[in-house]
């Protein structure tokens, strides 16, 4: 028997190769079931045999947002076949989280990009800043030589960490972005703060860890590897500052209050996140970034 007919034989009554084939190159881009399902309805697929071919029961509700307790036990994120994701079926342009009302005012599939507005109240910018500003240094990242941390040239910015759950607004704040995420608090790195001044920028960069470098595998004891970032802006600059993604290629511009998150299903380019801080032009940019860990971030 040849290796065609083995393919044709494995694929559910009424679906085709082709369409299995489309449906496994979709889900390892990253687009969520709610997306894949809504476009095979689109293009007019029947609903039975389009989640038929998404492995989903033929009627009834989605399976719900991952969460740790979904997980099997010892399982990473990553196999589970999950990653944070905001709960945008049926293309809302606004989510309540526990009373705030987050707009949604832009979002792609491939690579996965949300951007939201309102995130923030203008009182919880300032706030963050103060608090941030007696504690700036300059900006360091992840040495994948060492496991550590660096000065690295092609970030110029001053920074510092909060602890997670360190006050009251950066506690607040990290309970709705994990409500916004669907992802556990615990899961999240400590929110990091960012300061540029004009010239300031960060070069293009991933934010997750190179799989080959000697000093991952101690930065994964920590949690895991990173699977989604949120950029969140805490100010507006004159000019310049936005977050790019070269290959989109998309440029998000900052304003208080809103936020850009993506995500990332594996350690690799073809996930299409690399992203960069432009230079700050005129003014000053502060910044506040959550990274997203598979497990508990300890």
């Amino acid at each position: 028997m040849s290796s065609t007919t083995n393919a044709a034989s494995s694929v559910p009554a009424g679906l085709t190769p082709e369409l299995m084939q489309w449906v496994q190159s979709q889900s390892a881009a990253g687009v969520p079931l709610p997306a894949l399902l809504q476009s095979m309805r689109d293009v007019g697929w029947r609903e039975n045999l389009a989640r038929r071919a998404l492995g989903l029961p033929e009627e009834g509700e989605l399976p719900p947002p991952f969460t740790a307790a979904a997980r099997p036990h010892g399982a990473t994120a990553s196999q589970a076949g999950s990653v944070p994701e905001p709960g945008l079926q049926g293309d809302p342009c606004c989510i309540q989280v526990d009373g705030h009302e987050v707009h949604v005012l832009m979002s792609l599939h491939n690579p996965r990009i949300v951007v939201f507005g309102n995130l923030l109240t203008a009182q919880e910018c300032e706030a963050i800043i103060e608090a941030a500003r007696p504690r700036m240094q300059r900006s360091l990242t992840v040495d994948n030589l060492s496991g550590g941390e660096a000065v690295n040239d092609d970030r110029t910015s001053n920074g510092m960490f909060f602890q997670r759950g360190e006050n009251e607004v950066v506690r607040r704040l990290e309970e709705r972005i994990a409500r916004l995420l669907n992802w556990p608090v615990e899961n999240g790195e400590g929110l990091q703060v960012l300061h540029y001044r004009p010239g300031a920028e960060y070069k293009p960069h991933h934010d997750y860890f190179a799989p080959n470098e000697p000093g991952t595998p101690s930065i994964l004891k920590r949690g895991g590897q990173r699977v989604g970032t949120l950029v969140m802006y805490l100010n507006e600059p004159a000019r310049g500052g936005g977050t790019t993604f070269p290959e989109v290629p998309l440029q998000v511009m900052p304003r208080r209050g809103n936020a850009v998150f993506f995500s990332y299903d594996r350690p690799d380019p073809a996930t299409r996140t690399l992203h960069g801080g432009a230079p700050v032009l005129e003014g000053e940019k502060w910044i506040a970034t959550k990274w997203l860990r598979e497990r508990e971030f300890r």
